[in-house]
């Protein structure tokens, strides 16, 4: 799933939002569904790792110039679950990003 939403933010502004809120990420599956932890690899990428159902999804976001990009490798067992969670990144992400 690869999702990527423009901004007009600062690199900055937007690593900070998404450090504010990166607790709401597991609120992008059904509840009580995934645990997910998050850390930053680099000032521009935020690694996400979300245990779904006893597998270990990773994923990452990726701050740009003027777009985020928000990417997690779905297994084929999750697949299912790809449109629900794009929809949700789009929405939460455009919340997050709005200026």
């Amino acid at each position: 799933m690869r999702v990527t939403l423009q901004h007009d933010l600062s690199r900055e502004e937007v690593r900070r939002r998404m450090r504010n809120h990166a607790d709401e990420i597991a609120g992008f599956f059904p509840p009580g569904l995934a645990n997910v932890t998050t850390g930053w690899s680099s000032d521009d990428r935020m690694d996400i790792t979300a245990e779904v159902m006893g597998m270990s999804i990773p994923g990452r976001v990726d701050v740009g110039e003027d777009h985020v990009v928000i990417s997690m490798d779905l297994p084929m067992l999750l697949s299912v679950m790809k449109g629900p969670l794009e929809a949700a990144v789009k929405k939460e992400g455009q919340r997050l990003l709005a200026p």
